[in-house]
């Protein structure tokens, strides 16, 4: 008799939006260190990242993953986070929050994702260039290795550089063959809540 399948939690991942009080990005910096530290204490922490505005813009795109639900909501949740948001209170004009499950992080929610095909072009086409630079960067250091660990070295370095900045950076670049017809702000409205954060 099989055994019962067994449920694995899908990691979370929140996407925040801050919009930054002019002329405290020093101020605003300095207070995204310290919420990024203290989300790193929690268990079930993964990552995180930012994507700064371009110059002159206001806008921070935050990304924080936890390992399932239970451990995001712990972290949001938290007495120490709240005390830090509201240290930052000041430096901060606006804030919107989204969380996503899996892909929906990188193309949106399922309702309005691209077909799975163009999904899978996506990220090929950041993945294997990148792979392939990755190789031929430290191809001395890897040849040293055996070829478990040599898959291991390369998976564990690049899977976080592909989640966190270039499958988001892909996914810009090919907004409109990914979402014909719709325009860039309204692919970021699927993606904000009106909650603050």
């Amino acid at each position: 008799m099989p055994a019962p399948a067994v449920s694995v939690p899908a990691p979370v991942t929140m996407l925040i939006t801050r919009h930054i009080a002019a002329d405290r990005y020093s101020d605003f910096l300095a207070w995204l260190r310290q919420g990024e530290i203290l989300a790193a204490g929690f268990p079930g922490f993964l990552g995180s990242g930012v994507l700064q505005p371009p110059e002159g813009g206001d806008q921070y795109q935050i990304v924080l993953r936890f390992h399932d639900e239970s451990s995001l909501s712990r972290w949001e949740n938290s007495l120490p986070r709240k005390m830090w948001l509201e240290r930052g209170r000041e430096l901060v004009r606006e804030s919107r929050v989204h969380r996503a499950t899996g892909m929906d992080a990188w193309f949106g929610p399922q309702k309005s994702a691209p077909p799975r095909w163009k999904q899978a072009f996506a990220i090929w086409a950041v993945y294997c260039p990148s792979l392939l630079l990755f190789n031929v960067l430290f191809q001395n250091q890897l040849m040293s290795l055996s070829l478990f660990w040599r898959v291991f070295a390369t998976t564990s370095i690049m899977s976080p550089i592909l989640s966190f900045f270039l499958i988001p950076f892909i996914s810009r670049v090919l907004h409109g063959w990914l979402h014909p017809g719709m325009s860039r702000s309204a692919a970021r409205g699927l993606l904000k809540a009106p909650r603050q954060a």
